[in-house]
């Protein structure tokens, strides 16, 4: 047989893996565990049920149908490293925050990729955001947010603007740059589209009209009341706005026009006290999370910023984080956490009362539907 040159190989072998690949087609599925593990444990009344694990394309499963297209496409990902290996670009490294847009994807941000993860199950893909626009790319995303006609918005915190993209991550702009000394989180009140971002840098929090003109900055460096030092994370959940007060180890609330409400958690040595926190959020029932990171944990209080119970302590198993940062949630009331060295996204359910009495309800009926079985 005539030997074939090399230069007509390789594209002729090309266009076959391309073409395998674009056959084969994929799930997107949390990483999830044998065992159900509920919070707070049984025989008490179970608040919280883990979901599972975000890390990125190794949560893709391809979905075999036995020709030689997915074969291809399986080589072609382990020629061009898109396998399972932990280190892969296309996996979490050092993930930030996140947000869930109205579709379901979870968009998460990070710090080690310089990119911004977007985990889309419906589509069964993570793609992978690293352009600010043609010239520049992020270096430093660190908060994230959906706007109301579903452009995602993304601090960096060295290249010192807001970056604002479309749905499918296209450049449409950037603001702030005059404005900010290092932004990080970022939060949007969804009825008047008023933009808040936390300036660590300066220790205040800018708040921007959706066109991205700066209309008011809240708060100066101090300890009372709309006083910070080096706010870090933001959340806007039902007309509140939840400020990590960083360095002042507590969270202040404030209503949609900037006025102080409470504040929770203070400076201590016990489980639910505050030494650095970082992540905040609450859901639709009004208890707010906050990631105590110095001690490895997931907080929980209620409404009144009452301490309810903790979740985490140091570790990789389900349950346990290693330097956690960012904590949001969606309209399901789930609970993602960027477990930032674990390489992470840990995702829990909060188990609203009629969650519980429909489950229970479910399983009195496989009871007695079995119980009707064995008469018969």
């Amino acid at each position: 047989m005539r030997n074939i040159p090399l230069f007509l190989v390789i594209p002729a072998l090309t266009i076959l893996l391309l073409g395998g690949c674009a056959d084969t087609k994929y799930l997107l599925q949390y990483e999830t565990s044998a065992e159900e593990k509920v919070w707070p444990p049984l025989p008490d009344k179970p608040r919280y049920r883990y979901v599972g694990q975000l890390f990125g394309e190794s949560n893709l499963t391809a979905v075999d149908d036995g020709g030689a297209g997915a074969a291809i496409g399986r080589f072609f990902k382990a020629l061009v490293g898109l396998g399972d290996e932990a280190d892969s670009m296309r996996n979490l490294f050092r993930p930030q925050t996140g947000a869930v847009d109205d579709k379901g994807r979870v968009i998460v941000t990070d710090v080690g990729r310089q990119a911004v993860f977007v985990f889309d199950q419906a589509a069964g893909e993570v793609n992978v955001w690293r352009a600010v626009n043609e010239d520049v790319n992020f270096v430093s995303p660190v908060g994230v947010a959906v706007a109301g006609n579903g452009d995602i918005l993304v601090t960096d915190s060295e290249l010192r603007q807001v970056i604002r993209l479309d749905s499918q991550g296209g450049a449409k702009g950037t603001f702030g740059l005059e404005d900010f000394e290092r932004p990080t989180g970022i939060a949007i009140d969804p009825q008047s589209q008023r933009i808040f971002v936390a300036d660590t840098g300066e220790h205040n929090i800018k708040v921007y009209s959706d066109a991205g003109k700066l209309v008011q900055v809240i708060g100066k460096v101090g300890t009372g009341p709309l006083e910070f030092n080096a706010p870090t994370h933001l959340s806007f959940v039902n007309k509140r706005l939840y400020v990590t007060d960083t360095f002042n180890a507590r969270v202040q609330i404030l209503d949609s026009e900037g006025k102080f409400l409470r504040s929770v958690g203070s400076r201590g040595l016990y489980v639910g006290n505050l030494v650095r926190p970082k992540g905040v959020t609450a859901d639709s029932e009004g208890n707010i999370y906050i990631i105590e990171s110095f001690h490895d944990y997931l907080l929980v209080y209620d409404q009144d910023g009452r301490f309810l119970l903790p979740i985490g302590g140091t570790g990789a198993e389900v349950g346990k984080f290693y330097l956690p940062a960012g904590v949001w949630t969606d309209h399901q009331d789930r609970i993602y956490v960027a477990d930032m060295y674990n390489r992470r996204v840990v995702v829990f359910q909060y188990l609203r009362d009629q969650y519980l009495h429909d489950r229970e309800g479910q399983e009195n009926s496989a009871g007695s539907k079995g119980a009707s079985e064995q008469n018969k």
